[in-house]
């Protein structure tokens, strides 16, 4: 059983954070691209803070040091993981992607 969610345990302090961010960044530190920042939350392109260090691995939700802008699909994929081993796949990934003018 897992036990409270220490992001929202100091909800003002992450809300100031998650705000200066927003305001502070314009890039997703995962992927490389711009943010929109007008997205409401929960779409796949929608701004949202990353820990840099999980918080499942120790990081704290409320340093700034600790957090970046990310675009809320590429937090998702991230998980907890590394995020060397996620920054390093990306270009592949998009490399596999052929295109094509024939019809």
């Amino acid at each position: 059983m897992s036990g409270p969610n220490i992001r929202r345990a100091n909800g003002s302090a992450r809300t100031k954070l998650r705000k200066r961010v927003i305001r502070e960044e314009s890039i997703c530190w995962l992927c490389g691209k711009p943010v929109d920042k007008s997205l409401p939350h929960g779409l796949p392109g929608s701004p949202e803070v990353d820990e840099i260090v999980p918080v499942s691995k120790g990081g704290s939700p409320l340093e700034r040091d600790n957090v970046r802008l990310a675009h809320r699909i590429c937090n998702q994929r991230r998980g907890n993981k590394d995020p060397d081993a996620v920054r390093q796949r990306a270009p592949a990934a998009s490399r596999r992607l052929r295109t094509s003018r024939r019809w």
